[in-house]
């Protein structure tokens, strides 16, 4: 899976794109159609120390899948971002099985 990493304002360390990579892939174990994923880093202009944004997008065939979280650190805001993808995920997975076995009664 392909994943591309945009950093807006700073310049991410390899050392976060390599944490973010290695979470983005593991979403691959969930989930074996992902065409690519898209993660965005930005800092919001809160007074709060929870300013780090994480944002990323699951291409799939079909409906895209996103999640967003805001946290202290990027490599937290990643881990909770690609918990709640790691939901949709399942989600979707049981849509789709759903679907399928409805198809088959019909049949």
């Amino acid at each position: 899976m392909k994943t591309t990493i945009q950093s807006i304002g700073f310049t991410a360390s390899e050392e976060l794109t390599e944490f973010i990579k290695e979470k983005t892939a593991k979403l691959g174990l969930h989930f074996e159609n992902i065409l690519s994923s898209e993660v965005c880093l930005s800092t919001d202009k809160s007074s709060t120390n929870e300013n780090k944004v994480c944002d990323i997008r699951l291409l799939i065939p079909g409906n895209d899948l996103m999640a967003k979280a805001q946290c202290k650190t990027f490599e937290e805001a990643t881990v909770h971002a690609c918990d709640a993808l790691t939901r949709q995920i399942e989600k979707h997975k049981t849509k789709i099985q759903n679907k399928r076995g409805l198809a088959d009664i019909t049949e």
